[in-house]
């Protein structure tokens, strides 16, 4: 069963998607994923927060993924680009949540809503983008697994 805040990050997926490619409003997107029935469990929270973040900080983000990048930000699909949006929002701003978990979560939805092998390039960048945020955190992990 999925939790609440992965609906909620599907949703965001939809959500960015929709945006980069329309660039409607902020509330026009919410209000259309908000209303789909499958959204109703979602950490509808999380989301608004989110959305609104990332899409007020999307050049920032690009900007801190883009050394990771094999090409410009804006060059990427889409639905990868939202995906690492949502991991790299989630890295520098969500301290609460582990670096294995926002990870996690995005390679996820990069298997379900990306193309082939974009689950890949997701984890390969937000693995180097979470060991410049959060070296320490990583550090800790990789002493305690024995890597």
């Amino acid at each position: 069963m999925k939790s609440a805040r992965r609906r909620a990050r599907e949703g965001l997926v939809q959500g960015l998607y929709q945006w980069l490619l329309t660039h409607h409003e902020v509330p026009v997107i919410r209000a259309q994923i908000v209303s789909q029935e499958r959204f109703a469990r979602a950490d509808l929270a999380f989301f608004d927060r989110v959305l609104a973040a990332v899409v007020h900080q999307s050049d920032l983000l690009d900007a801190r993924l883009q050394p990771y990048l094999d090409r410009e930000a804006k060059q990427l699909s889409p639905v990868e680009r939202a995906v690492l949006w949502i991991g790299a929002y989630e890295l520098l701003s969500h301290p609460e949540t582990p670096f294995r978990v926002i990870i996690n979560e995005a390679v996820e939805l990069a298997k379900v809503f990306g193309g082939t092998d974009g689950h890949k390039y997701v984890n390969g960048v937000l693995d180097r983008l979470s060991l410049e945020v959060r070296p320490q955190e990583v550090k800790a992990r990789a002493t305690q697994s024995g890597d």
